[in-house]
């Protein structure tokens, strides 16, 4: 919690900071990439405290929280997160060059909307796996 305590102003601000620096300043590329290195430095030592901190903070919180986090749900939980994840980004990755592909024959002939359609929405029908697997996941956690 503290950990988010921190970065989050150093996030805000640098968010605030960058459009106004890169406006200002006419080497706002080199600006913005220092803001950059900053915030990665920032993200690391966010990293470092959230790593270092022990189990024993991640049991209070469970306990004050009335829940047992045990490994099997955490694990559980994770994998669902990783389902959605990964169908998501390659339902996206599908979508991208099918549709640029449906696009394209469309062009030259109009009549193949219905087809193309269809492929775009199969590639679609990834992301809907990945749900319905996070859903079970999360239902047996």
């Amino acid at each position: 919690m503290s950990a988010w305590l921190i970065g989050l102003p150093l996030i805000v601000g640098a968010a605030l900071l960058a459009p106004f620096a890169a406006r200002r300043w006419r080497r706002g590329v080199v600006v913005l990439t220092v803001i950059g290195a900053l915030l990665l430095v920032g993200a690391v030592g966010l990293l470092l405290v959230a790593a270092t901190a022990g189990p024993a903070s991640a049991a209070a919180t469970a306990a004050a929280a009335g829940t047992a986090g045990t490994g099997a749900t955490t694990g559980a939980l994770i994998g669902a997160g990783i389902a959605v994840a990964g169908s998501c980004i390659g339902a996206g990755i599908a979508v991208a060059y099918t549709g640029a592909a449906a696009l394209a024959i469309m062009s030259e002939r109009p009549e193949l909307f219905g087809r193309a359609m269809v492929i775009v929405g199969l590639a679609e029908g990834i992301a809907i796996y990945g749900l319905v697997v996070g859903i079970i996941l999360i239902g047996k956690a």
